[in-house]
């Protein structure tokens, strides 16, 4: 276990903390990403990208063990409206969904004909649509994924599929790498970060009654090191992953203050039965603590 520093950087700040130590749940990744909690069984999945594995903790017994090997150098996970496990695959580069029976269910791999470079980060709104981020990062080594040409030239889109039918839309074309998404509690926004732009930052977009984005300026810029994953709380402050801990914007954009980690921060989510139990993927690490505030449902 390792303190838990809060620092104010803003009064909004003032009461938002938790538990006085962050508790180190598993160590001795080589990469962790994408936690998602799963709150009818009490138990969080996250991946471990360059081992190419998922991995699960036990929320009743403490246990940690694998989820599945050889799981396609998954990157980013979700959880659906009816419970199952949504994973952006950098290796296979796909978004796939996980059944209740452990069958893998392959969603999206291509758009008109081309293969998707490599999912990184994905949310899923209330009415099923699932969204996600598709930079290179899975095709630029072998270190977490395959090395591979893109065949969108370069290009790094933020996709929108409609599982019901199949439909799959470019949403955002203007990014260098899109990375980590949040909707805001009511949907009608949705935050990306952008981590290769310089200085890294998060635009902020509008939804449409047809499922598509409008706007699209900058939310927030990131003063250590670059954004990665980012989660809404209730209240509607973003909450997002950097090099020094995870950074807490107001509405407003107003940096008000970190939780400040010892391992660069590449992804969080709310659980627990009130969503206020922070996960948090860490480095080689995935850390937790219990918190005064609560995630967005």
């Amino acid at each position: 276990m390792v303190l838990a520093e809060f620092k104010m950087v803003d009064e909004r700040f003032r009461y938002l903390d938790g538990d006085f130590v962050v508790e180190q749940l598993h160590t001795g990744a080589r990469k962790t990403e994408g936690p998602a909690y799963f709150p009818a069984g009490r138990y969080l999945v996250w991946s471990d990208i360059p081992n190419d594995r998922l991995m699960r903790w036990d929320e009743t017994s403490g246990a940690v063990g694998v989820f599945r090997h050889a799981a396609g150098y998954p990157n980013g996970n979700t959880v659906d409206r009816q419970g199952r496990l949504i994973t952006c695959e950098q290796g296979h580069r796909r978004v796939t969904r996980t059944e209740h029976d452990g069958a893998v269910t392959v969603l999206a791999d291509s758009y008109q004909g081309k293969r998707l470079n490599s999912p990184n980060d994905v949310v899923v709104r209330s009415d099923g649509t699932i969204w996600f981020t598709d930079p290179v990062y899975g095709i630029a080594s072998d270190y977490e994924g395959h090395k591979a040409d893109s065949e969108f030239g370069g290009a790094c889109y933020v996709f929108r599929l409609d599982p019901a039918t199949g439909d799959l839309r470019i949403v955002a074309d203007d990014f260098c790498r899109p990375n980590g998404l949040a909707f805001s509690p009511d949907e009608q926004q949705l935050f990306i970060a952008d981590t290769r732009q310089e200085p890294s930052h998060i635009r902020v977009f509008d939804v449409t009654a047809d499922g598509m984005l409008t706007g699209g300026k900058i939310f927030a810029t990131c003063d250590y090191g670059r954004f990665d994953g980012l989660r809404a709380d209730a209240e509607g402050r973003i909450w997002a992953a950097a090099w020094d801990g995870v950074h807490c914007f107001a509405p407003d954009g107003t940096l008000i203050g970190k939780l400040l980690l010892p391992e660069s921060v590449a992804n969080l989510t709310f659980g627990g039965p009130a969503l206020n139990h922070l996960f948090i993927a860490a480095g080689t690490s995935v850390y937790t603590l219990r918190v005064t505030f609560n995630g967005a449902r």
